[in-house]
């Protein structure tokens, strides 16, 4: 399960065309249009952004200029003299603030993937500064009226369907932003969204700099023992990159267990790369402590300006769960057999240990090692060798796309690029159309957020014609000049997964932007997870499982321990992630009164709230602690983390319903990219699960699929 950042645009509306806008361009843009990039539509193919154009000396004027622009343009549509109209308001709001949104496109996604300094200074000055734009167009009386009672007789509009849901989506969005509250409440809640703003950013930055300060210098590479010679040369090229000759660096990844604990005999040294992780954003001048109680403190208040008992209930509203008891229920339910097996599995691994140890954290992966190893009689080094990274995209992930839509891929070289390693391919659709572009960037930097995730740089907007270019990012340790790019098998499930958040951009028929990008956290998760069906598929697998080296395939014996282990230690997995999510819904469903009201408190609340709910399990930490869960912090999923797991409630569903039509064929994936792929939010994604899958979501796919059911089925 990998996290995603899904780049949301903090205009008025969710990402949309970057279109050059109909208007005459505001005097200080056409002075600037011939240095600044943005002022002007991308003249690339599907308007691409010029990376090699753009420089962080840009921005800021883009900034300017975008908001200016679209307040404009706000302004016309909510004082315009003619009667509200479909057509002259919710039309003509689509189509505004093009200028802001093309640079915002481009900052927020940099900012995830190749941020710097400068960068970041911008990120802390604009963010409130687009917030409070944000609140003088959503908050503005004139406007809301025009929609309201446009929204209040819908039904006699004679619309469309998607142009009926349009305008509800409108409504929805202008009343939670606080349109029908007393203009008292208006002025704290500007000046609550205002300081947020700063501070998920703030989170964010400190996250990136205490998991650079973090990582874990080596003196002698025979502290090592235990890792490959690819992974040393690794840690090895990150020194070299830090400027330290002669030494190792083990660098972070966002979750707390980090993938050396499996390898490393050096007992000392997984303790010292384990408290390192966990220390993150915890005191010094990257403390993220004292941020998280403010942030908490102010989403309780907004909460309570509309009514809402705390932040879940406020956001959970939105999403497909609707409540937070419908969430506490799916995590009652989960918890409990994970937890059962995680204690099970730990009594096997303390079996493995040397008497008088006892099994901590940082020795769960590595343990968990010997005994799949002892279990399955293969370990993690005897697989790499047959998953190379442009054999696993080429060979797997396009394979996959293209047997289930007949979608096909070009590499190209002419589209400039924001680091050297990242790739760019032309998407064939079956009838020989372009449908997209894709990009993939996929090696780990310090100045590259954790994680892996998806991205629009042209998100697909049916009402400008335009197609889409989307992104996706993982963290793979960069081997030395020369060397293979080797995967583990949880790696090459990252990238099935966050390809199908690709798929989902790529195959988008939407006509609005709106409708294009406002998914709910609880369905986005959905295409990702499902996609990850295909890496127990076995035409994906006999085309990627082949030696780097020598092209042969995997032999058959090592290939079925492969498959057999896939539900190895699920009980940490489940219970790791589980954790994080009761986390998550634990800060965000506490009353007002009970929220810490400084970082002490904070940095102590994990153990507490694990163990009141029923999980704490000290050899299995939670996939985040607090200081450093940037999802519910910086980026989005705030009261949502839970969503992978809804998700994959109705990906293993979904996965259940293909292989029952005959598994991976055109016919199935035609009507999946149909029924749910193009749809974006076309209709409310409850509705298009049902129509889909022909009923309400079961869980017994999931528990399947995890290895969890006491009964397991087929799966298939």
């Amino acid at each position: 399960m990998t996290p995603v950042r899904i780049a949301v645009c903090l205009t008025l509306f969710a990402c949309a065309s970057t279109r050059k806008s109909a208007s005459a361009p505001a005097p200080e843009q056409s002075a600037a249009a011939g240095a600044n990039p943005f002022f002007e539509e991308s003249p690339l193919s599907l308007h691409y952004p010029p990376f090699d154009k753009i420089h962080d000396a840009d921005y800021a004027p883009a900034f300017e200029a975008g908001m200016a622009e679209q307040l404009k343009e706000v302004q016309a549509i909510a004082h315009g003299p003619a009667q509200p109209t479909f057509e002259n308001t919710f039309v003509a709001l689509e189509k505004s603030g093009r200028l802001l949104r093309r640079v915002q496109i481009v900052f927020n996604n940099l900012s995830s993937a190749n941020t710097d300094p400068e960068m970041q200074k911008i990120e802390a000055q604009m963010a409130p500064r687009i917030s409070a734009h944000r609140d003088e167009i959503l908050l503005d009386p004139a406007l809301f009226a025009r929609v309201d009672s446009l929204y209040q007789k819908r039904g006699e509009l004679g619309l469309d369907p998607e142009s009926r849901q349009l305008v509800e989506r409108y409504q929805v969005q202008f009343v939670r932003a606080g349109a029908k509250l007393s203009p008292a409440d208006k002025e704290k809640l500007k000046k609550i969204n205002k300081e947020l703003s700063s501070l998920t950013t703030k989170f964010r930055q400190n996250t990136l700099k205490s998991t650079k300060e973090n990582a874990v210098v080596v003196d002698d590479e025979k502290e090592l023992d235990g890792l490959s010679k690819e992974q040393i040369g690794a840690a090895a090229e990150a020194a070299k990159a830090r400027k330290l000759s002669g030494k190792y660096v083990l660098t972070l990844q966002n979750t707390t267990q980090q993938p050396p604990l499996r390898d490393l005999t050096n007992r000392g040294l997984r303790e010292r790369l384990f408290k390192a992780s966990v220390s993150r954003g915890v005191g010094g001048d990257a403390d993220n402590a004292s941020v998280v109680a403010r942030i908490l403190a102010l989403r309780a208040e907004k909460a309570k300006l509309f009514g809402d008992a705390n932040w879940a209930a406020y956001t959970l509203e939105e999403e497909t769960a609707g409540t937070p008891q419908a969430v506490n229920k799916m995590l009652g339910e989960l918890a409990p057999p994970a937890l059962a097996k995680a204690k099970k599995d730990a009594q096997d691994l303390q079996a493995l240990m040397p008497q008088g140890e006892k099994l901590e954290p940082w020795d769960w992966e590595f343990y968990a090692q010997k005994l799949r190893k002892q279990r399955y009689d293969f370990d993690e080094a005897a697989v790499k060798p047959y998953f190379e990274l442009n054999r696993v995209i080429q060979d797997g992930v396009f394979y996959a796309a293209n047997q289930l839509y007949g979608i096909t891929f070009k590499e190209r070289h002419d589209l400039p690029v924001y680091q050297p390693e990242v790739r760019v391919w032309d998407v064939i659709d079956a009838d020989g159309s372009q449908l997209g572009i894709f990009v993939g960037d996929y090696y780990k930097r310090d100045n590259k957020q954790g994680g892996a995730w998806m991205n629009a740089y042209v998100p697909q907007s049916g009402l400008f014609g335009e197609k889409p270019v989307v992104a996706n990012h993982l963290n793979i340790p960069k081997p030395p000049a020369g060397q293979p790019t080797l995967l583990t098998f949880e790696e090459v499930t990252t990238a099935f997964h966050e390809f199908g958040h690709a798929l989902h951009g790529l195959f988008n028929k939407a006509k609005y932007p709106l409708l294009s990008g406002s998914a709910p956290r609880d369905w986005v998760e959905f295409p990702s997870q499902f996609n990850e069906t295909w890496t127990r598929e076995p035409k994906v697998l006999a085309n990627i499982a082949r030696h780097y080296q020598t092209g042969e395939p995997m032999p058959k014996a090592l290939l079925d321990k492969v498959k057999s282990a896939e539900n190895f230690d699920s009980g940490f997995k489940t219970s790791e992630y589980l954790e994080a999510a009761i986390l998550d819904q634990s800060w965000h469903q506490l009353p007002e009164s009970e929220i810490p009201k400084d970082g002490p408190a904070v940095a102590s609340f994990d153990d507490g709230a694990l163990q009141k709910d029923g999980v704490l399990f000290p050899p299995v930490p939670p996939r985040y602690h607090t200081a450093y869960f940037s999802h519910i912090f910086s980026s989005g999923y705030s009261a949502a983390y839970y969503a992978y797991i809804w998700s994959e409630v109705l990906a293993r569903d979904s996965g259940q319903w293909f292989y029952q039509h005959g598994g991976m064929t055109r016919a199935n994936g035609d009507v999946f990219r149909a029924r749910i792929l193009s749809r974006a939010r076309t209709e409310e994604p409850r509705v298009l699960f049902e129509k889909f899958y022909g009923g309400p979501p079961r869980i017994e796919p999931l528990l399947e699929w995890r290895g969890l059911a006491a009964s397991p089925g087929q799966g298939r």
